[in-house]
């Protein structure tokens, strides 16, 4: 079983992962940023959606969003997220390597570091591609993630993240000459201690703008942060969008 795959992941680790105010931020973004500001009553799929912290405030807009993850836990979260506008959301399990629904959206959205999962590079091309062929003519993807210059400036120490009532030790190594990366939690509360690992890959800006051009996009764009600024040396984010043609 691949780490993504494990829910105990997902579910021990939630507070870290799906926490109240990680909620409070995307719908910040979804309410303020250009970058997510779409005409009314878009069709959006959110690829890896997990507990729906950008597939509610849009739904709460109007627009009519698809989430597609592997866990039904998430999914069933993502669905009480968006309760009150259930007919504007609905919510898939699926493997995002194989969920394609042709033509049927104006947008997709790969959010939060989701991107990069699968062992296999081409595989994660794959995800690219499924966006591609299940947007209309002149939809956008979008895909949002920690690249490897943003990555390099921070990896080192471990870091720690307080959680409720106890805390998460954090600490990070470098694979295969960065071309991917490990993430090693400790979960401690009293005299318990929880440890998960993930591995991802980690691309930079011009790996991934390839990735999305090969995928078929054109007009493919860099932005370092939700306001639409550059992706430069004050970059917080590596965000990427693309046209299908």
């Amino acid at each position: 079983m691949s780490w993504y795959e494990d829910l105990s992941l997902w579910s021990g680790f939630s507070d870290v992962l799906f926490s109240a105010e990680r909620a409070r931020h995307a719908a910040g973004l979804v309410a303020t940023s250009p970058l997510l500001a779409f005409p009314p009553g878009s069709r959006i799929l959110d690829q890896c959606c997990g507990a729906g912290f950008f597939a509610a405030p849009l739904a709460r807009q109007g627009h009519r969003v698809t989430g597609v993850d592997i866990h039904r836990e998430l999914l069933d979260r993502a669905a009480a997220e968006t309760a009150e506008v259930a007919s504007e959301a609905s919510f898939v399990r699926a493997d995002v390597r194989e969920y394609v629904s042709p033509d049927a959206f104006d947008v997709v959205l790969n959010m939060y570091t989701s991107f990069g999962y699968f062992d296999e590079h081409d595989d994660n091309v794959q995800v690219l591609r499924n966006a591609y062929r299940s947007l209309v003519p002149g939809g956008k993807v979008i895909v949002d993630l920690l690249s490897k210059e943003i990555y390099a400036s921070w990896v080192g120490p471990p870091k720690i993240v307080d959680v409720p009532g106890g805390m998460v030790v954090m600490r990070d190594t470098i694979l295969d000459d960065w071309t991917r990366y490990r993430t090693d939690w400790t979960l401690v509360r009293g005299n318990r201690a929880e440890h998960t690992s993930l591995t991802c890959w980690v691309y930079s800006a011009a790996e991934l703008k390839d990735m999305v051009t090969q995928a078929g996009f054109e007009k493919v764009e860099c932005f370092g942060n939700f306001d639409g600024g550059p992706y430069d040396g004050a970059a917080s984010r590596l965000i990427v969008r693309g046209t299908k043609a």
